[in-house]
């Protein structure tokens, strides 16, 4: 249990890491909270003017969330467990990081990088549903909440290991990453979301990953 413990916190950890907020500060000299929506996700810095470093921080975000996933299966090798809790530690550390305040992103990419390494069938099938709804809309909102909907679904019909603890496990991912959006669906039911790609770059309608 000690040792769960301690990958769990290792997995918070390596989630937590704000690259968002970091590259931003780094190359331009500015904190991405003060820019469009205010938060540190791939959007919202992809937003801010700066479309390299947004998806260098989508890439990041989501290699961090892999990386906790990989870690906790080499050291609990046929256990899904916990590969599944650290998945769930690595977003909440995106989610609530603890050097920024415990304000941090939705979830989006670290998410996909914590699917690509617990089942990568069911990652590449949730990112064709969110491509093509972005494609089809241009609302990233939108497509980040259909993909995690769509998620958990793929996952229990791909994989076969299904305790309570892996399916309370992602049921809560999707919750979380849903939940987090709460803005954004409001603002999609009046109408007043802003689409990707578009000028707008309001404190109210901004996005983030």
């Amino acid at each position: 249990m000690k040792s769960w413990l301690i990958i769990l916190a290792i997995a918070y950890l390596l989630g937590s890491i704000p690259f968002g907020y970091i590259l931003v500060r780094v190359f331009r000299k500015e904190d991405i909270r003060t820019t469009g929506s205010g938060n540190i996700g791939a959007t919202n810095v992809a937003r801010s003017g700066a479309k390299g470093l947004g998806i260098l921080t989508l890439l990041l975000d989501c290699a961090k969330g892999f990386a906790a996933v990989m870690i906790a299966k080499h050291f609990a090798p046929g256990n899904l467990d916990l590969p599944i809790l650290a998945a769930v530690a690595a977003i909440l550390g995106h989610v609530f990081p603890m050097w920024l305040g415990f304000r941090g992103g939705k979830g989006v990419a670290s998410a996909l990088g914590v699917y690509l390494a617990l089942s990568w069938p069911s990652a590449l099938a949730a990112l064709a549903i969110f491509l093509v709804v972005v494609l089809l809309t241009r609302y990233v909102s939108l497509a980040s909440i259909i993909g995690a909907l769509v998620l958990p679904v793929v996952f229990l019909k791909l994989t076969t290991d299904h305790s309570a603890i892996a399916i309370g496990s992602i049921v809560f991912l999707s919750l979380l990453v849903i939940v987090k959006h709460h803005a954004n669906i409001s603002r999609l039911l009046q109408g007043k979301e802003s689409k990707f790609g578009s000028k707008k770059n309001s404190k109210t309608e901004g996005v983030q990953a």
